[in-house]
């Protein structure tokens, strides 16, 4: 059997394990891909080759666990994010592109800035804190409740040249931290517990503790503006990431904390909004 004819025989176990035709088959080839250590333009150019018996099984186990929805990120052991190859695992939040936004906003926020200092609390992976070291001359504190999340983001700062300007602390929010910052921001749990069945089966592979806060969702955004009016600098920005139809808890959520003011909301390319920015008033 040549690659390309396992490839084709995988992509129909993808779909008929439910994942969507166009995924499945990206998958699938992106599968072989990772197996063979191969480009896409390599495997277009030479997957009509015989598929060797080591390929057959590595494919076949993959194959077996994208078949059983865990993420494609997951099994590769990582993900894309602001142009940058982060490692993943099912301990950390897999970084998505809606994130990005907070990136973008953070880094107009901090332009003109000199030497800021910036936390990312629950930075999971690293891909925030990462990201705007990598494009800003900042400081970052660095916050996660998991040790084993927080060796990652070190092992991906390490990898990606940014460890000397990350401190990793293992701590709820910005509990112990002694410092203010000019820009806080986070990508917080927000899913309501009640959710939990509509959720595709890929998203419930990931941690509960970066999914879910609470009945509304919003119990961790409600710990984390507290925490934002006590370690924000004078003008310090906080940003912060939310889910669908939040827009107005979130909102009334700023508004209501003393010392913050609210500066927008920002939407994603869906026009749905999905960022929040506050300052310390």
């Amino acid at each position: 059997m040549t690659i390309s004819a396992c490839v084709a025989r995988a992509r129909e176990r993808l779909r008929a394990a439910g994942i969507p035709s166009e995924e499945a088959e990206l998958d699938a080839r992106l599968l072989a891909e990772h197996v063979l250590g191969w480009t896409t333009e390599r495997f277009f150019s030479e997957s009509d080759a015989p598929a060797s018996a080591e390929f057959d099984a590595r494919f076949t186990a993959l194959v077996a666990r994208r078949e059983a929805r865990e993420p494609f990120a997951y099994i590769v052991g990582r993900q894309e994010f602001w142009g940058l190859s982060f490692e993943v695992s099912a301990a950390v939040l897999i970084p998505r592109p809606e994130t990005e936004l907070i990136v973008e906003s953070a880094l107009s926020a901090l332009h003109g800035v000199p030497a800021p200092l910036v936390a990312d609390v629950g930075t999971g992976s690293g891909c925030l804190a990462i990201a705007i070291a990598i494009e800003r001359a900042a400081s970052i504190v660095a916050t996660d409740v998991s040790d084993i999340a927080l060796a990652m983001a070190r092992r991906n700062a390490e990898r990606l040249n940014v460890v000397d300007r990350i401190a990793f602390h293992r701590t709820d929010l910005l509990d112990g931290v002694d410092a203010r910052f000019d820009l806080i921001v986070s990508n917080p749990p927000y899913v309501r517990a009640g959710d939990r069945a509509g959720l595709q089966p890929e998203v419930r592979r990931e941690p509960d503790a970066a999914l879910f806060a609470g009945e509304d969702g919003l119990d961790v955004i409600r710990r984390l503006l507290a925490a934002a009016v006590d370690r924000l600098k004078p003008g310090g920005r906080l940003m912060f990431e939310f889910g669908y139809g939040q827009d107005d808890a979130v909102a009334e959520l700023i508004s209501a904390t003393t010392g913050l003011r609210m500066i927008g909301l920002r939407p994603d390319l869906q026009e749905i909004p999905r960022v929040a920015i506050a300052a310390l008033a």
